[in-house]
């Protein structure tokens, strides 16, 4: 086993104070995914963990990629039928979460998940490459599958069914929106003493604006 009590990092890139913040977190996001995106060593800005509360009360965290983002919350797709959306359809509650090591930053966002209309999944769902829209069809997200040769040949079988015709959506597969009501905005600091700033959404829809220690 390998020791890992001497393995540190020290974070001194930047810092969030008070007086930088946007009043708006949907704003402060922007900024920094922005600087997210425009970083050479970020591959994917877009690449976020979704935490949910699966049945056995344990939460279930994985990588998914945030599609878009508006002043109402972050979307992103999947498959209905999946352990996720099965979680997200019976606790609507979820986090989103993105890490970006390179600038020292985080984002934890505690939100209600809802599904999209599906002309919004339908619109998103024919803009994606032929591959991906095969992809969304052929696997049957989180069910137990006898081994790849089953994913090959259902792949090669529907290539052909489709070949030289527009993929449909599925009915099970489409999108989220997950409306924040709790933003959290982590920007690494020396001696472990990091910013942490706190957005919570109020009843009158406005957002607060409180520093947490770190």
């Amino acid at each position: 086993m390998e020791n890992l009590h001497d393995k540190r990092k020290i974070y001194d890139q930047s810092e969030l104070l008070e007086s930088q913040i946007r009043e708006n977190p949907i704003e402060q996001f922007r900024d920094w995914f922005v600087d997210a995106g425009a970083h050479s060593a970020i591959s994917e800005a877009n690449a976020m963990s979704v935490s949910t509360l699966e049945e056995d009360g344990c939460p279930r965290t994985r990588m998914v990629l945030l599609k878009s983002y508006t002043w109402e919350g972050f979307i992103f797709y999947t498959n209905y039928n999946s352990r996720k959306g099965k979680a997200i359809e019976s606790d609507k509650r979820a986090c989103l979460h993105f890490f970006w090591p390179p600038l020292e930053r985080q984002v934890i966002i505690k939100a209600e998940l809802e599904r999209l209309p599906e002309n919004l999944s339908d619109g998103y769902f024919a803009s994606r490459p032929r591959g991906s829209q095969l992809g969304a069809v052929v696997s049957p997200q989180s069910e137990f599958i006898p081994d790849r040769e089953f994913l090959e040949q259902r792949l090669k079988d529907l290539e052909k069914q489709y070949d030289g015709r527009e993929i449909p959506r599925p009915e099970n597969w489409g999108g989220y929106m997950a409306r924040p009501y709790e933003i959290e905005f982590w920007q690494g600091r020396p001696n472990r003493l990091h910013d942490r700033i706190l957005y919570s959404l109020e009843s009158d829809f406005n957002w607060s604006i409180k520093r947490l220690a770190p």
